[in-house]
Order: structure tokens, then C-alpha cells, then sequence
């Protein structure tokens, strides 16, 4: 299968997640093109400044400080997805336009993709995107759909001190992490931190997007149902929820 990857430039877990997957991926299929969106965790609403800022006030200030610093390190050494996708020789769709406009969308076309697969993907993707590719397009959650669908899923598992997540990959609709389920792995959280748990949710993601990918190739497989009557949502941490999450004992590093 051709497959083409949606992505963001993380620069924190997802250049060492995502070469462990290409290092690993089947041999029947190839990822012949990506798209990588900016890394916006405020959204395309915020500015750089002010996504700062917002981190700043949400999460204090050895928050701010420690991945500020991680932040600074990744970008001298060049060590972030786009450096991943050139050592792989995987090349990057430039976008000047939303992933759903109609130039977009013939820019992806033109890859002929018979998938695509959205890891850390930020923008919304409509019908057009969706159907594009012949067989349908795939997103990674760290969570046990249908629960902690929305944001942050590592933050919020840990704030209402369960004892087990996942990661869930899951056909994606128009609504949101609502998606028929291809491949679910549950995680014991134990005493991690939140890194600790974002490092291991993503490794054991990669996995199952390998598997899922070898599934729909094979074209065995039961989709599970991923209900609304059993959801539960979560949006961004507000600053009140970060000191619950730390009165609790939680820690994110």
C-alpha cells in the first residue's frame, strides 16, 4: 500500500516514536509522502508568543522552563520530525493553503495514497480528506476510546488516578476521535510520570499502527465500536486542573 503520513513538527516525542515506526514498518507497504503541520497545542489561533505565555500561565514556571530548554536543544541539533522524514528519504507535501482546502487535497492526491495515517495530526480533517485515500484514513489516540476522546489524554488519565490506558487506532469520520476502532492495546500506568506515559503510549502507538497497517492490507479484521453512549471528552487543562494534578501526587517529568 501507498501511504501517506499527517504529522506535526514535535520536537519533544514524536522524532524518536516515529523512526522507530518507519524502522518497522511492513515490508508491503511504503510511506511515500508526508504532511507536517505546525506544532500548535493552543491552536492556529495563538501565536508563537502567545502559546509561551499560555504554558506559562497553565502549567508554572520549571514547566515552562524545562521544556523551554528541551525546546531550544531540539531545534540547535535539528532534531525534530522533519529531520526523521529526510533521513528516510520521505518526501513533505508543502501546504501554503488548510489541509482541507481543494489545493491541499490535490497536493495529496497526487501521491496516489491508498491510506493515510494522521499521527499527532491538529487540524480537523473533512469528508474530502477522509475518502481520499481508497482504503480509508487511520489516527493514533493514547487513550481507550471511547474514553478521554479530545485532548491531552496523558494529562487527564493521570489526574483522575486511573490505573490503566491505552492507545487506540481508529478509522477516522467527521467527529471527533469518534471512529470505528482497528487496533486497541491497553497500558498499566503504574507510577509513571507523564512523560514516562506520553514515551510509552507512543511506542506501544507505533505498534499498533504497524498492525493495523498489516490488518487492512491483509483485509481481515473486525472493527470494534467506538460508542458515543460510552464517551467521555476532555479539552485542554485549565490552571486549576495542572494544581489538582499536582496535589495528587502526579508528576510530568
Amino acid at each position: 500500500m501507498r501511504i501517506v503520513l499527517i504529522t506535526q513538527n514535535e520536537v519533544f516525542y514524536l522524532p524518536k516514536a516515529l523512526a522507530y515506526c518507519l524502522d518497522h514498518f511492513p515490508n508491503h507497504s511504503k510511506v511515500v509522502a508526508a504532511v507536517v503541520l505546525d506544532a500548535s497545542p493552543f491552536g492556529k489561533r495563538h501565536t508563537f508568543p502567545q502559546q509561551l505565555i499560555n504554558t506559562f500561565k497553565i502549567f508554572g514556571a520549571s514547566f515552562f522552563l524545562h521544556y523551554s530548554l528541551r525546546y531550544v536543544c531540539a531545534k540547535l541539533t535539528g532534531h525534530d520530525v522533519l529531520r526523521v522524514l529526510k533521513e528516510w528519504a520521505i518526501p513533505v507535501i508543502q501546504l501554503d493553503k488548510p489541509i482541507n482546502s481543494p489545493d491541499s487535497l490535490d497536493k495529496i492526491r497526487e501521491h496516489s495514497p491508498d491510506l493515510l495515517i494522521s499521527i499527532a495530526g491538529n487540524q480537523i480533517f473533512k469528508r474530502d480528506l477522509i475518502h481520499l485515500p481508497r482504503k480509508g484514513t487511520l489516527n493514533l489516540h493514547t487513550a481507550l476510546l471511547p474514553k478521554y476522546r479530545g485532548l491531552m489524554p496523558t494529562f487527564w488519565v493521570l489526574k483522575n488516578e486511573d490505573k490503566i490506558t491505552g492507545v487506540s487506532v481508529f478509522f477516522v469520520d467527521e467527529g471527533i476521535d469518534s471512529g470505528p476502532i482497528i487496533v486497541q492495546k491497553p497500558v498499566d500506568i503504574g507510577d509513571m510520570t507523564q512523560e514516562q506515559l506520553i514515551i510509552a503510549t507512543k511506542k506501544i502507538g507505533m505498534d499498533a499502527i504497524i498492525e493495523a497497517v498489516d490488518l487492512i492490507e491483509s483485509g481481515n479484521y473486525k472493527l470494534m465500536e467506538n460508542t458515543d453512549a460510552q464517551k467521555t471528552y476532555h479539552s485542554f487543562p485549565t490552571r486549576d486542573d495542572v494544581k489538582e494534578f499536582l496535589r495528587k501526587g502526579r508528576r510530568f517529568y
